[in-house]
């Protein structure tokens, strides 16, 4: 299998008519200008040139702001450019990210003209009040037009969702996870909300309207949902924002995160977690009293069965007073694993 390589073009809240009260454009992005076709150029001459695979499958993504809402002539301007590449088999695909209200037969057609393979959703929340109360200007039946419609003409879909939002409780969340689970996505995107200085939620914050959950929360949550969408085989591309010298921990000076269940390696919290809980669920259903256990996964795999700092293993020693041996098999297939034991407290 190929490795697939994303070069991202930043277009910061380009296009996007709504100020979401959790949203500074400025500081999740790092971009403050209006981008043009020769930045774009160079950022994907820069990225083709470090690029150390160099038959990896390469994909120029725009993220940040709501791409179909940009003036339909400059939308043009950016995809022919990018498309320039595929056509001299420089890169192999474009996609883009936007807000379900700009999806309509116009946008489709440029969209298919210029070879977009993918189109990724703002969802956040399939609750409508929820919807209203962050001010993000549609509601989930657009959602659904907007899927519907990209399925049809044959994209791949992408929906990015929010967990902790003002007003959301955990049930929200799972609710959110299964109706877009109906709509058939390829791909799922998990942003924890974060507290981010400048907006509106700060401000609900600084007054105590608004509560973050807690990073074990999140990650509580984030595990379940994770769990639903790899049942139906969606691929969960992002857990929780991108690590940059803005978003980072609160706590640092140059940071723009002012709250929240940030943590640098919080996708890492997630899948050792269901890892954990996969081991200590096979350890339970045993008539016996272990006392070692071999997991063999995939090589990819390893850190997250030992876990974030070996949480893992601690863990079991800790409460279980089991050890936990890992082994490697390039043979075994990610996400699966063969459990045995290898002592118990009878021998």
């Amino acid at each position: 299998m190929k490795k697939e390589y994303i070069i991202p073009i930043f277009v910061p809240h380009l296009g996007c008519p709504n100020d979401c009260t959790f949203c500074n454009q400025k500081s999740i992005s790092g971009e403050q200008k209006m981008i043009t076709s020769n930045d774009i150029k160079k950022t994907i001459e820069y990225f083709l040139e470090n690029v150390k695979d160099k038959n990896a499958y390469k994909e120029v993504a725009f993220f940040g702001g709501s791409f179909t809402g940009i003036e339909y002539e400059k939308q043009e301007e950016f995809l022919k450019t990018a498309y320039e590449y595929i056509k001299d088999k420089k890169i192999d695909s474009i996609r883009i990210s936007t807000r379900p209200d700009y999806i309509n037969k116009k946008e489709i057609k440029l969209l298919k003209k210029y070879k977009v393979k993918t189109i990724e959703l703002g969802v956040q929340s399939s609750n409508d009040y929820i919807l209203k109360k962050i001010g993000r200007g549609h509601t989930f039946e657009d959602v659904k037009k907007a899927s519907k419609m990209i399925r049809l003409h044959r994209f791949k879909l992408g929906h990015q969702m929010m967990v902790g939002l003002p007003e959301s409780t955990k049930i929200d969340d799972i609710n959110t996870a299964k109706a877009l689970i109906k709509l058939k996505p390829k791909m799922v995107r998990i942003y924890p909300v974060l507290v981010v200085k400048g907006t509106q939620l700060e401000k609900e914050y600084e007054n105590g309207e608004y509560e973050p959950i807690s990073v074990v929360q999140a990650v509580e949550t984030c595990k379940e949902l994770v769990a639903m969408f790899n049942k139906k085989n969606i691929e969960v591309i992002r857990i929780g924002l991108q690590t940059t010298d803005e978003i980072s921990d609160p706590s640092n000076d140059a940071s723009e995160v002012v709250a929240g269940p940030y943590h640098p390696a919080f996708r890492q919290l997630v899948e050792s977690g269901l890892w954990y809980d996969s081991i200590v669920a096979k350890i339970k259903k045993l008539n016996v009293k272990v006392k070692e256990v071999q997991v063999t996964v995939n090589p990819i795999d390893v850190n997250n069965v030992i876990g974030h700092k070996k949480e893992n293993a601690l863990k079991l020693k800790e409460l279980y007073d089991v050890d936990l041996i890992v082994e490697q098999d390039d043979n075994i297939k990610q996400g699966k694993s063969k459990i045995e034991v290898t002592k118990t407290y009878n021998d």
